[in-house]
């Protein structure tokens, strides 16, 4: 077994990365939570339930009422609808502030499960136990939200789960897609933190099926530990945890410009991604490998450029949306160097043209 701490201003708490975890969740429960648990609420998709719901409630082993809350498998459930379900199954059953929330699934249902736990009775425990690779970074830090058709996750709050357990074996049972959605935030996580990283990954992951065994738990150790040291120095996002956002800015308005599901949050993220290190050469008057980046991205099957149908005007305002907005005045992470970024104001008809450019798909000037 791996652990990872993640030591935040309002909470310490373990990330534990172990093949089959999922069948020691009652005793983890038992050396993380110092009260008695009164119920247990396990949420997950319909993808999920018949892989490993019975796994995890058959590993509680705690003489405690368990109910199982399944959402549909997709971006759509991380909406208002499923979060006030979820909030009328929770009081039905009798949930209190000594009741435990199980988050048993990919990103969705983490950041849903998430918010539920948070503002429940104005707050009850959760533990994240991830079932993708892209939740190895939504499962850490305590962000937690739902999506709003206007913007993701614009309506949310920041609540630390008290664990997140992560079973790798379980990512075997992805599909190839979800494995892309989860590998664009770990190559994040290299380009804006660690030159080591990125060079590791270049290396040693040529493909998906290389992400097992040892190298998966390196890995996830890796992109969590950069994850855990952002999130230490800055919980709630005010300064230096912004960093994590690259390629989000322009991926979260292509998800929200096309309808959330036509592309994965990963996918979306990896265009948005090539597109801020190309503006970074622009900004900076620099020379970043990008061909070697976009190559190496489509190695694994990423599309790395916008996609035609999409309008420059209604992406720019879904942008100026964005979190990092401030005095609408649009704010986007850039990269100096690889492992090294930073957050800055971009003009806006500077955006606009640039993104007209890179729309055409002609060389920028």
């Amino acid at each position: 077994m791996t652990t990872v701490t993640i030591s935040t201003e309002s909470k310490s708490y373990p990330v534990f990365i172990e093949a089959g975890i999922r069948h020691k969740v009652g005793t983890v429960i038992e050396s993380v939570l110092t009260g008695r648990v009164s119920s247990i609420l396990i949420m997950t998709d319909d993808t999920v339930a018949p892989l490993y719901l019975e796994d995890v409630k058959t590993s509680v082993q705690l003489d405690v009422p368990i109910y199982d809350f399944i959402i549909p498998t997709g971006e759509q459930s991380k909406s208002f609808s499923f979060y006030y379900e979820a909030q009328t199954f929770a009081l039905e059953k009798g949930l209190d502030r000594h009741s435990l929330i199980l988050a048993l699934g990919g990103g969705v249902v983490g950041d849903l499960a998430g918010f539920v736990a948070a503002t429940y009775m104005r707050g009850i425990p959760f533990i994240q136990i991830p079932t993708t690779l892209l939740a190895h970074d939504s499962s850490v830090g305590g962000k937690v939200a739902i999506n709003h058709p206007l913007g993701k996750n614009m309506i949310g709050a920041f609540h630390q789960p008290e664990a997140v357990l992560y079973d790798f074996h379980m990512l075997q049972s992805l599909p190839e897609k979800e494995w892309r959605s989860g590998f664009a935030e770990v190559m994040k996580h290299a380009l804006i933190w660690d030159a080591s990283f990125y060079r590791w990954l270049r290396t040693e992951i040529q493909s998906f099926a290389d992400i097992q065994g040892r190298k998966a738990e390196q890995l996830l150790e890796r992109s969590i530990s950069i994850k855990a040291e952002v999130v230490s120095k800055d919980e709630k996002e005010t300064g230096l945890r912004a960093l994590l956002n690259l390629g989000h800015t322009l991926g979260h308005a292509i998800e929200a410009t096309m309808g959330y599901g036509k592309l994965t949050h990963g996918e979306a993220v990896a265009i948005g991604t090539i597109f801020a290190l190309k503006l970074s050469e622009a900004v900076f008057s620099i020379r970043l490998p990008i061909a070697e980046i976009e190559k190496w991205f489509s190695q694994f099957g990423f599309e790395t450029t916008i996609p035609h149908s999409l309008k420059v005007e209604e992406l720019i305002s879904v942008m100026k949306k964005d979190k990092k907005t401030q005095h609408g005045q649009i704010r986007m992470v850039l990269v100096r160097e690889i492992g090294e970024a930073e957050v800055v104001s971009i003009d806006e008809t500077q955006l606009v043209s640039f993104l007209e450019t890179q729309m055409r798909g002609e060389p920028k000037s």
